[in-house]
């Protein structure tokens, strides 16, 4: 019951019911290191009202959490954050970030499921938490593209340069982006779906 003594409950805002002319819903996931941006770049790119999972961070977590770079952040996500943009009239992408710190990574199995891809965001001041985040989607074949978010007092370097510390293969589309602007975030997917629809043109995707 609400405030307003009624049985029923709000339901969703107008501007976020999914459009009538959706045919195909594709899921994806965020995934990368604890405050690489993967809250803001669903933030900054859904076109609904993103759900986030942030809990507030605790001594409990000193000397667990590795908050390398991000020593002003408060709040961690702890299960999921979700949004959704449309990318066509007919094409809707479902977008799942996940938990970056480590201890919470069981909860990964449960969002891979059903995604088509993903996209890795990279932190160049801590890329060897990357290794076991693009390991995790190898091992169960989620095909994905990085992202290499620019914080402003991160180091630059060439994408070539990148793509050989992460040890990319050449076919893995690797692109640099500010996950606070829509614009830039909805590249990024945008390269993803390009990315997905090659292999499935060559018959690689599964």
């Amino acid at each position: 019951m609400d405030f307003n003594g009624s049985d029923t409950l709000p339901g969703p805002r107008t501007e976020d019911h999914l459009p009538q002319t959706a045919q195909t819903a594709v899921k994806l996931v965020i995934v990368g290191g604890f405050g690489v941006g993967k809250t803001t770049m669903v933030g900054s790119v859904s076109e609904i009202r993103p759900l986030t999972t942030e809990e507030t961070m605790t001594q409990a977590g000193i000397g667990i959490d590795d908050n390398y770079g991000s020593d002003t952040k408060t709040a961690t996500t702890v299960a999921m954050d979700f949004g959704r943009i449309s990318i066509t009239e007919k094409l809707v992408l479902y977008l799942f970030g996940t938990p970056g710190q480590e201890r919470f990574w069981f909860l990964w199995n449960g969002l891979f499921e059903g995604a088509l891809g993903a996209v890795v965001l990279v932190d160049t001041r801590r890329l060897e938490v990357s290794f076991d985040v693009m390991g995790r989607l190898e091992e169960r074949g989620v095909p994905f593209v990085v992202a290499v978010n620019s914080f402003p007092d991160a180091p630059r370097y060439p994408l070539d340069e990148l793509r050989t510390a992460l040890d990319l293969a050449a076919d893995i589309p690797i692109v640099e982006c500010d996950v606070r602007r829509r614009a830039s975030s909805k590249d990024v997917l945008m390269t993803l779906m390009r990315f997905l629809h090659s292999l499935a043109m060559s018959g690689t995707l599964t």
